[in-house]
C-alpha cells in the first residue's frame, strides 16, 4: 500500500474548503499511484470542522478511513506548538475531532499549546504522532527536549524541505536525527494542491486497514520510502501553482467586494472607459 502521511485539503489556511477542488486533488493522488493518504489539515485553518463535515458528505466513512473510490483517506490534523514546530496527529475521525475540540483555546499564534501538553492530550487517544519537517528553518523540532521528542512515533521526511534544502542532505539530517532518538522516518508530500502527490510516499509491506495497523507497520519498519526523481520539478511547479491560485482567489474576493458597493452600472462604466 502506497501512502502519503502529510497532505492538506485546502490551498491555504485562509481559504474555505472546496469539494470540487479536493475531488480534483484526489483524482491526481490516484493517478500518481497512491492507495492511501492522511489528511493532516492545519488545526487552526479557517473553519476546521467544516472540512470533516464536507468529507462526510463526499465519501463513506467506515470507522477508520474515508473511502474515496480506491483511495483510503485517514483523518488527521497538523498542530502548532508553543515552542515552535508542527506535529501531525492521525487517527479515527472521532478522536481527531475530540482532540481538536480540546485545542480550541490554543489556536492563536502566541498562544499555542506547549509540546508536552499536546503529547499528553494526544496520548489519551490511539493517535499516530509524527514530528513534521524537523529541520525546517521556520518551524524546527530539533531544539526541543529529547524526552518529549521520544514520545513521538516518527519524524517526517518532507517533500518541501527536500526541495528547499536538497534531497539527500535533508534526508540525511532527518534520518540521523530520528536514529539518535530511536525513531523511524515517514514520508509526506505536504501538498496543498495536486502536483506534489507522488513526489514522496511510503510503501507498506503489509495491508493496513486502521491507524493501529499503520502504527504497527511504522514501528516495525515494514515499509520503504520512495522519493521520485521528479520531486524538485513537482515541488517547484506546486509552489508556482499555489502562488497563482492564491492570487486568483484574492482577485475574486476583491471583485466580490466591489460588486455590492458599486453595482453593475459602475462595472459597465468602468469597462466602457477602459475600452475607449
Amino acid at each position: 500500500m502506497r501512502i502519503d502521511l502529510h497532505t492538506h485539503a485546502k490551498l491555504s489556511k485562509a481559504t474555505d474548503f472546496s469539494p470540487a477542488y479536493y475531488e480534483e486533488m484526489i483524482r491526481e493522488a490516484v493517478a500518481n499511484g497512491l492507495d492511501a493518504l492522511a489528511l493532516t489539515e492545519h488545526f487552526n485553518t479557517r473553519h476546521f470542522f467544516e472540512v470533516y463535515e464536507n468529507m462526510d458528505r463526499m465519501y463513506p466513512y467506515n470507522g477508520e478511513y474515508y473511502e474515496a473510490g480506491s483511495l483510503k483517506i485517514f483523518p488527521g490534523m497538523e498542530v502548532d506548538i508553543r515552542e515552535t514546530g508542527h506535529i501531525l496527529l492521525i487517527g479515527r475521525k472521532e478522536h481527531i475531532l475530540e482532540a481538536r475540540q480540546q485545542l480550541e483555546p490554543y489556536t492563536e499564534k502566541g498562544g499555542f499549546i506547549p509540546f508536552a501538553d499536546l503529547l499528553t492530550l494526544a496520548e489519551a487517544h490511539p493517535l499516530l504522532k509524527i514530528g513534521a519537517h524537523p529541520f525546517r528553518e521556520s518551524t524546527p523540532l530539533h531544539h526541543l527536549d529529547r524526552s518529549d521528542l521520544q514520545r513521538l512515533d516518527a519524524f517526517d521526511l518532507n517533500a518541501k524541505d527536500m526541495y528547499e534544502y536538497g534531497c539527500e542532505p535533508n534526508r540525511e539530517h532527518v534520518e540521523r536525527f530520528a536514529a539518535e532518538l530511536g525513531k523511524p522516518v515517514t514520508a509526506g508530500s505536504d501538498t496543498h494542491q495536486c502536483l506534489q502527490y507522488g513526489s514522496v510516499y511510503n510503501e507498506l509491506r503489509q495491508p493496513c486497514h486502521s491507524v493501529a495497523d499503520l502504527k504497527q507497520a511504522i514501528s516495525s519498519g515494514a515499509y520503504d520510502i520512495h522519493v521520485a526523481d521528479s520531486l524538485p520539478l513537482q515541488v517547484k511547479a506546486s509552489v508556482m501553482l499555489k502562488k497563482l491560485l492564491k492570487r486568483l482567489a484574492q482577485l475574486e474576493t476583491t471583485e466580490a467586494a466591489f460588486e455590492p458597493a458599486h453595482g453593475t452600472a459602475a462595472r459597465s462604466s468602468s469597462i466602457s472607459a477602459s475600452v475607449s
